[in-house]
């Protein structure tokens, strides 16, 4: 498990990405959720990365089926997106970011 921040400050998004190991598909959902981040939350979110290879009693919680799975905590109301989140305008509707 681990943390990425891009501020602390109030308003901050709560992200998880669910994966499974360093696979490509995990890697490039962190990578395409952290461009969408830089473009559209100046900075701030934070992060956290859970590896349910590691940790797979933490899939429990959040009711994770599939991995990749980004579970956007705060702001309210919780969302989940499923997969390696390559389409962007697809994760800023699921976001909340951009209208359907």
């Amino acid at each position: 498990m681990s943390t990425v921040d891009g501020n602390e400050a109030t308003g901050t998004w709560k992200l998880k990405l669910y994966i499974a190991g360093q696979t490509p598909r995990s890697m490039a959902a962190l990578a395409n959720l952290k461009k969408i981040v830089d473009d559209h939350l100046g900075g701030q979110y934070q992060i956290e990365v859970i590896d349910l290879l590691e940790n797979p009693q933490l899939a429990k919680g959040d009711q994770i089926l599939a991995v990749p799975t980004l579970v956007k905590d705060l702001p309210l109301p919780v969302r989940k997106i499923i997969g390696d989140l390559s389409n962007t305008e697809r994760v800023l509707v699921g976001l909340d970011l951009r209208p359907a």
